[in-house]
Formats: structure tokens, sequence, C-alpha cells
């Protein structure tokens, strides 16, 4: 059973940086999608930014250029950079996680990580930017 936990989240005023981390325990798969997903109040869900046990990244439009997802491979972690943060970025941040076969193509990662039934999430983390 893995379980995934989050840190790093807290309340920034515009413009400011916050660093998320997700580090999971239990066994991890050798290969893997791992990710952030957000939900504002009264929003659906949507993707943030997912890596890879190979390192590929898909980032959502939304973050690109803002937003940096890392991952410390030994330690099965990852992070996500945020800077240039908008009102617009407050919501809930999830982290993911879930096995695939390797070589998933980068264009179905946030669909993969969100709707395979044997992903895992983590209790989230709150992310509140302030203008």
């Amino acid at each position: 059973q893995v379980q995934l936990q989050e840190s790093g989240g807290g309340s920034v005023q515009s413009g400011g940086s916050l660093r998320l981390s997700c580090a999971p325990s239990g066994y991890i798969w050798s290969s893997y999608l791992m990710g952030w997903f957000r939900q504002a109040p009264g929003k659906e869900r949507e993707g943030v930014a997912v890596i890879d046990s190979d390192g590929s990244i898909s980032y959502a439009d939304s973050v690109k250029g803002r937003f940096t997802i890392s991952q410390d491979k030994a330690k099965h972690t990852i992070y996500l950079e945020m800077n240039s943060l908008k009102p617009d970025d407050t919501a809930m941040y999830y982290c993911a996680a879930a096995p695939v076969v390797a070589g998933t193509p980068r264009r179905t990662f946030f669909i993969i990580l969100s709707r395979t039934s044997n992903n895992h999430w983590g209790q989230g983390t709150q992310v509140t930017v302030s203008s």
C-alpha cells in the first residue's frame, strides 16, 4: 500500500513562491507517474504537473513557465516549485502516484494518473495566494 504525504503549502502574496513536496511510503513501482493536481472551491480538479520515472514531464498550460516539477529518485520524492503565484493558483493541491508501463506517452499523463484504478492520492496541502 502506497501512502503519499504532501507538505509545503501555505499563504503567500501574489508574485510569491512556494515549494511543495510529496514523499511516498510503502512500495514504489519501478515505472510510475507522480504528479500534482489541484482543486479550488466550486471548481473541478485539474492537473498541474506530472513526471514519470524516466523524467518525462507534462504541465498544464496555466502553469507553464511558472511551476517546475522535479524528483529525487533515490527518495521517490517529487517537488513542485511554484513561482510568480497568482490568486487563481489558490487551491488544495494533491499529490498522486500510479504504476504505469514504461514509455507511456506524455500526452496521456494527466488522464492516466487521474483515472487509473490503481492510483494513490495524498490528503492535500492548501495553497492560498492573496492579491
